[in-house]
């Protein structure tokens, strides 16, 4: 279970990281699928430890991923195709 929060923190902080120093935007797909795969991982963990916060935290943080996600797959109105 240690390896699998391990994985899911990394999933997290790797994009924000990557994020802080210009490298990869907020709003993109892999950022927004990084912390959705992590959030979920780390959801799990906290579902099977019934760790009550931790569920709330990383349940919502996956739910804001995905929303983030589904508006980054969105085409951009603003942008020509």
């Amino acid at each position: 279970m240690q390896v699998v929060s391990l994985v899911g923190a990394l999933l997290i902080l790797l994009p924000f990281a990557a994020s802080q120093v210009g490298r990869l935007p907020v709003r993109s797909v892999a950022y927004q699928v990084l912390n959705l795969a992590g959030s979920a991982l780390l959801t799990w963990v906290a579902v099977a430890g019934r760790q009550y916060g931790f569920i709330l935290l990383e349940a919502t943080w996956a739910v804001m991923s995905a929303v983030g996600l589904v508006r980054a797959l969105r085409p951009d109105p603003a942008r020509p195709a």
